[in-house]
């Protein structure tokens, strides 16, 4: 085989690619599945849930949850672990986020067929149905250069943005936004950052933790002083169709609170 050659062909491709991103032309199954490659860390497929719970019944969620996702996290049958809970505080009101990782497709596929035949999560799903107002899901993949945090106690604050992009610019948006991390790094150590693959697409979520908002608002400041965050801010901002930041506090069984 001509290794040279065969490289040459590889990078013209993903140049192609590339460029078809760049300009918000439509790409084939083979591209797209090349496309998350390029961007995604691959080792694991992550699982975003919102709960949306009806205002008299936070409580009696907050005690269903407590008990099943720390049984179904420590089961060692399952391919999961449990990144993260949490109760919107500012922003979506009575909601819940909760962030699942998963040993690949495959782990995501075992698991859920596991739980499916668990009589404690069939009565769990039962009682949890009339607590809620609405719920949604996505299956999000790690940034390939911001691998998710493993467990840790901060007592601090999370906060979660979440940009809608406009179609077909996604890597573009990456490659910014990648560079303006860097002056945000100094300050504050990022959470975790994903994109979807299933459910709402071109969706970005990126979260931060501080020890409060005042925290957060000075944190915000520096970053505007260093070379280039400006600069990112004008390349991405063009690049979204609609921002939500909301603030999050952890809830006790969470391995990131």
């Amino acid at each position: 085989m001509d290794v040279a050659k065969s490289t040459k062909t590889i990078q013209a491709a993903n140049l192609t690619t590339l460029g078809k991103l760049l300009h918000g032309e439509e790409l084939t199954k083979e591209e797209q599945e090349s496309f998350s490659k390029v961007l995604a860390r691959g080792k694991y497929v992550h699982e975003f849930i919102q709960h949306d719970v009806k205002p008299d019944k936070v409580d009696e969620y907050i005690a269903l949850i407590s008990k099943m996702y720390p049984s179904i996290a420590n089961d060692p049958e399952n391919k999961v672990n449990l990144c993260g809970s949490w109760q919107i505080e500012i922003g979506m009101q009575d909601s819940f986020v909760h962030i699942w990782e998963y040993q690949g497709y495959v782990g995501h596929k075992e698991t859920k067929e596991r739980l499916k035949q668990n009589k404690a999560f069939q009565d769990y799903q039962k009682a949890l149905l009339p607590l809620l107002r609405s719920r949604h899901n996505q299956i999000i993949l790690e940034f390939s250069f911001w691998a998710t945090s493993p467990p840790k106690v901060t007592n601090g604050i999370y906060e979660l943005r979440t940009y809608r992009l406009q179609p077909g610019r996604l890597l573009e948006w990456e490659t910014y936004w990648k560079v303006g991390l860097e002056c945000r790094r100094k300050y504050c150590v990022p959470v975790g950052a994903w994109f979807s693959q299933l459910g709402d697409l071109n969706t970005v979520h990126h979260m931060w933790c501080y020890p409060d908002l005042q925290a957060r608002k000075l944190t915000r400041e520096e970053a505007w002083k260093e070379d280039g965050w400006a600069q990112t801010v004008y390349k991405t901002v063009r690049l979204i169709d609609t921002m939500q930041a909301q603030i999050l506090s952890p809830l006790d069984f969470s391995p990131l609170r």
